[in-house]
Order: structure tokens, then C-alpha cells, then sequence
């Protein structure tokens, strides 16, 4: 079919529909991370202290707590054993950062309590980078090659281990959260009223891996039905 080849193509609608989720979450997030970033915790606890104090009443001592430049770049690296805390978080005492610094040692108790999701997570990091590399341009090589089916097939299966790894994250994400909304007001770092704020933020952060892991499927899905009409 010319006009599907070569000049419309209608499954870019999956495209354009990943896009726009990945666009409002983003959105999202900043919107409602910024807003909370304004209301000062009655505790007057930095994100770093928050960070120190779970941890260490956690009896985990071997984690370092450091400061990381960037806006949101918030992440716990295992193999390092460190969190590394945003200059929006690090030192902010708002209740948007609390919560964002505890989800980030949420990831903490999860890699020590050998958190099955995390670690198949962990696992498919090395086949999801391939998958994310690779999966498409050995399909565009099918294509170069006389719309090669083994090639286009390889392509689809490679790319979807980068799809399963966004789908894997979303449990773990979830449960990083729900662990640290029950540590800031457990010990005490929130009240009842900020907590809940905290979880705002932290609903709007998951929100940017669902539409992550729904972009990912629909261009999937995409290749999938592209991979069909090809052997029309």
C-alpha cells in the first residue's frame, strides 16, 4: 500500500498519544513539586536530614547521603550505596522535598529487604539498555534489506525488554512511596496534613512512569502492527 508506505502512516497515532502522556505528567509533576516546594515543614527538617534520619533508624549506616546538581535528578545508586539528593531537595525543609528524599530511601529498604521486583528490575537493566539501543534500528536494517522478516522480528523482541523494564519499574516505584509516606509521619518528620501533601508529589512523580511505561507499549504496539502489514 504506497499511501500507508510512503505517505500516511496511522499508527503514529501511538506516538503522538505516548507524547502527550509523557508531556501532562511531566507537567504534572513540576506543577505539583513546585507548589509543595513553597509550604516549610513544621519540623524544619532538610531533605537530607530526612534522608539521614530514616536510614539510620532503619539501622542501615552503610548509605551515604550527597548532594547531586540538577532539578529532580533524586536517585539511590546500589552499587555505590549512596542517595543522592537534588539541589531542589537537599537542603529545602518543604514538604515536597521530605517526601521525594524519602521515597529515594524507600529504594534504600527495598534493595536491602531484596525486594523481588527491584531486584528483576536490576536485572533487565543490561537487556532493557539494549532493547532501548538496539531494538529499532536492527528493524530499520530488516527494512534496508528488503523488509526482512527474522530481522524485523529480532527487532520487535529486543525492544520489547526495554518495554518489560518500564513495566517492572512501576511496582517499584509504588512501593518506594508507600514505604516512605509511612516513615515521615511515623517518625515524626510530618504531620498528618503534610503527609498527605508529600504524597501529591509523589502520586504526580509515579504518574511520569506510567506514561512512560504506556509510551513504551504503544510503540510497541505500533511496530507490532507496522511488522504485520509488512508481510502483507
Amino acid at each position: 500500500m504506497p499511501l500507508y508506505g510512503y505517505y500516511f502512516d496511522p499508527t503514529y497515532i501511538f506516538v503522538l498519544i505516548g507524547a502527550v502522556l509523557s508531556i501532562i505528567a511531566s507537567a504534572r509533576v513540576n506543577s505539583t513539586f513546585n507548589k509543595f516546594a513553597r509550604e516549610r515543614s513544621m519540623s524544619g527538617m532538610t531533605g537530607a536530614q530526612t534522608a539521614e534520619k530514616i536510614l539510620r533508624t532503619k539501622g542501615i549506616y552503610d548509605v551515604r547521603v550527597e548532594h547531586i546538581r540538577g532539578t529532580l535528578t533524586d536517585h539511590y545508586d546500589p552499587s555505590a550505596k549512596v542517595v543522592r539528593l537534588s539541589d531542589s531537595v537537599y537542603n529545602s525543609t518543604s514538604v515536597a522535598a521530605i517526601g521525594v528524599a524519602a521515597h529515594e530511601c524507600g529504594h534504600v529498604m527495598q534493595h536491602y529487604e531484596k525486594y523481588a521486583p527491584l531486584n528483576i528490575r536490576t536485572a533487565l537493566v543490561p537487556a532493557a539498555n539494549i532493547g532501548s539501543k538496539l531494538g529499532i534500528p536492527i528493524i530499520l536494517v530488516g527494512l534496508i534489506l528488503g523488509s526482512n522478516p527474522l530481522l524485523m522480528q529480532i527487532g520487535i523482541w529486543v525492544f520489547s525488554l526495554a518495554v518489560l523494564f518500564q513495566v517492572v519499574t512501576l511496582p517499584v516505584e509504588f512501593d518506594a512511596s508507600k514505604r516512605a509516606l509511612v516513615c515521615i509521619e511515623q517518625y515524626g518528620i510530618v504531620t498528618s496534613d503534610e503527609r498527605r501533601k508529600s504524597a501529591k508529589v509523589l502520586k504526580a512523580a509515579a504518574y511520569t512512569y506510567v506514561a512512560a511505561a504506556a509510551a513504551s507499549i504503544l510503540q510497541l504496539l505500533r511496530l507490532v502492527m507496522l511488522f504485520g502489514r509488512r508481510d502483507d
